[in-house]
């Protein structure tokens, strides 16, 4: 999905109000968090490389929060790939 800010994704698809923004910069896969209920959320904290969030990723085991799965790096490189195929799917 795609609009004004960009490609996103639904972190958590239950909910539609917390979007998961992804770009590429350079090689790096790029996400950025968006919560219609935390607005100054987009202002605050930019764009998180994946190398970044892996590192992050051991912090979190076992405290309820999985960033594997709000960052998720195989529905990222899909969204991407879709942008590199251009209008209609496929390559220019």
């Amino acid at each position: 999905m795609e609009d004004q800010r960009g490609r996103f994704y639904y972190p958590y698809p239950q909910n539609h109000r917390v979007r998961m923004y992804v770009r590429k910069v350079a090689s790096d896969v790029c996400f950025r968090l968006w919560n219609a209920d935390d607005p100054a959320m987009w202002d605050t904290h930019g764009w998180v490389p994946y190398a970044a969030i892996q590192q992050a990723m051991g912090l979190y085991k076992g405290k309820g929060f999985d960033p594997a799965t709000a960052y998720d790096i195989r529905v990222a490189t899909a969204l991407l790939a879709e942008d590199a195929a251009g209008p209609g799917g496929r390559p220019d």
